[in-house]
């Protein structure tokens, strides 16, 4: 199997991170963690945007150096990445002194090609967003002009390097055309398309208004635009420009994850960057939606900003994680209420999942010396908890390839209530004295099914599996997709349950 890599974007450094950052980087984990899973190579990269006159501005009014102040956040980025139970390979910044040298790398290559021109721009520009826009793309509101991300513009003249990106316009077409997954989801790929058709600038690569960035090869008058630093960081971070490097074989990305609010740089500038250097474009670019909070728009003028280390700290990390991916779809906007968080630990994970385990292994302890049962053909009874089991992880696998985490989890939650049918039918506590045989049989076949939904639940909620995994007594070597082929021996002592998931009684 071919090596895969993934990545999230990296995250800008002037504030600390939120519910956005965390939720990005938990669809690239899960995704890496399937993969893993899977038996496939993989790298997922995740890390921190430094530069910029955002940044220089956040580091002025903290009383910073912006080196200290970018140390310091990036830190909290990085800590994140533990709190939240990301496995990822790599944590770059673009502050690092091989970033410097890929991004130079990369602009003499496009300046060798003829792809790089100074002349001076003057436009409308946002510094939140580090963007130019056009007037027709701009609200004005009590003589204020606003992009459309709601940050305000000024109007800026200065010299600039140019990069030729209308003279892209036409390759990029041709390659979303025969690439059609290459932006997903669909509405996003046509949102993109109609952004091409209605014309491409040529587009500023430099600044000379500020210092904090990159500085351009021979002319450090200007650092380098944000973006061009930036979107530089996925091959900074496999060797580039040494295409011999031992991580290169990883390029190109298989998936960047973003926000939607900054598709257009990813599905539009980083291909052309990479075309006219002559390097592969990353094969897809998914953009997911923004999460509202109770209802309402999240801004920290509002205080309602969500904190994913207090969640994690209040409901624990892996129903945090599950909820994520499971309440909405990846790639639509979502709102977050603490009711429906709990709503779902409860439910789902404690009721669901959590007593279906609980009842499964305490049954074994009781009735069969807390030692596994010996395998026993199916009857017809075991048809719908058995069969599933033969597919589970080609149905799963196909819906993480598109990024739809949260059809595999119902998938998955279908079969365990499904489950939760049988066990009740078959009511095993009762054959213990009618037919100790069949009830042996029995729990064995949800011993199996259990091992199943643990095994494809991994990647989701790395913890809890692993610990329902330890009470399934399925050692750690046993724990990959392929190893679901091959049942673990009879006998084998199972410890004593204990409950997976903790219940929030208080709702409110």
């Amino acid at each position: 199997m071919s090596p895969i890599y993934l990545t999230t974007p990296i995250y800008y450094v002037n504030d600390k991170p939120h519910i956005g950052h965390a939720y990005t980087s938990l669809a690239t984990d899960v995704l890496a963690r399937w993969h893993r899973l899977a038996g496939r190579e993989v790298y997922f990269l995740t890390g921190t945007d430094e530069h910029g006159q955002k940044v220089e501005k956040a580091a002025q009014d903290a009383g910073e150096e912006p080196q200290a102040f970018t140390d310091r956040v990036s830190q909290a980025f990085r800590d994140l990445t533990h709190t939240m139970g990301f496995s990822n390979d790599g944590f770059i910044r673009t502050t690092e002194k091989r970033h410097y040298d890929a991004c130079q790398a990369l602009w003499k290559r496009l300046q060798e090609r003829g792809q790089i021109y100074l002349g001076a721009y003057e436009g409308w520009y946002a510094v939140r967003d580090e963007a130019f826009y056009g007037p027709d793309e701009l609200t004005e509101r009590d003589g204020v002009k606003y992009a459309p991300s709601g940050a305000p513009v000024e109007w800026v003249r200065e010299p600039s390097y140019f990069f030729k990106l209308s003279e892209w316009a036409d390759k990029l077409l041709e390659y979303y055309e025969i690439n059609p997954d290459f932006i997903a989801p669909a509405s996003r790929r046509n949102e993109v398309i109609s952004f091409i058709k209605s014309g491409l600038s040529d587009l500023s690569i430099s600044r000379t208004s500020f210092r904090w960035g990159v500085p351009v090869p021979g002319d450090d008058a200007h650092v380098m635009y944000v973006w061009l630093d930036a979107l530089t960081n996925y091959i900074t971070a496999m060797g580039y420009p040494d295409e011999k490097a031992e991580l290169w074989k990883f390029w190109p990305a298989d998936v960047h994850f973003v926000g939607k609010d900054i598709l257009r740089f990813h599905a539009i500038y980083w291909p052309a960057f990479l075309m006219a250097a002559e390097l592969p474009p990353p094969k897809r670019v998914f953009a997911h939606g923004w999460w509202t909070n109770e209802g309402q728009k999240i801004s920290k003028s509002l205080g309602n900003v969500i904190d994913p280390l207090a969640l994690v700290e209040e409901f624990g990390l892996d129903p945090v994680r599950y909820f994520l991916l499971r309440e909405v779809p990846f790639g639509q906007d979502g709102d977050f209420a603490r009711g429906a968080l709990v709503n779902r630990l409860n439910g789902e994970l404690a009721d669901v999942l959590g007593n279906l385990a609980n009842r499964t292994l305490s049954l074994i302890q009781r009735n069969c010396e807390g030692k596994l049962p010996a395998l026993s053909a199916p009857i017809e009874a075991e048809g719908a908890l058995l069969t599933p089991l033969a597919t589970i992880t080609e149905t799963v696998g196909k819906l993480l390839e598109v990024q739809q985490y949260h059809l595999a989890l119902e998938e998955i939650f279908a079969l365990v209530r499904g489950a939760n049918g049988y066990i009740t039918v078959q009511a095993p506590w009762a054959l213990k004295k009618t037919d100790p045989v069949r009830m042996a049989a029995v729990l064995r076949h949800l011993h199996t099914a259990l091992r199943a939904y643990a095994t494809v639940l991994q990647p989701f909620m790395p913890g809890s599996m692993a610990a329902l995994l330890d009470q399934l007594g399925v050692p750690e070597e046993s724990r990959s997709l392929a190893a679901l082929a091959t049942p673990l021996p009879e006998g084998h002592a199972l410890p004593a349950p204990s409950p997976l998931f903790r219940k929030v009684e208080n709702a409110g």
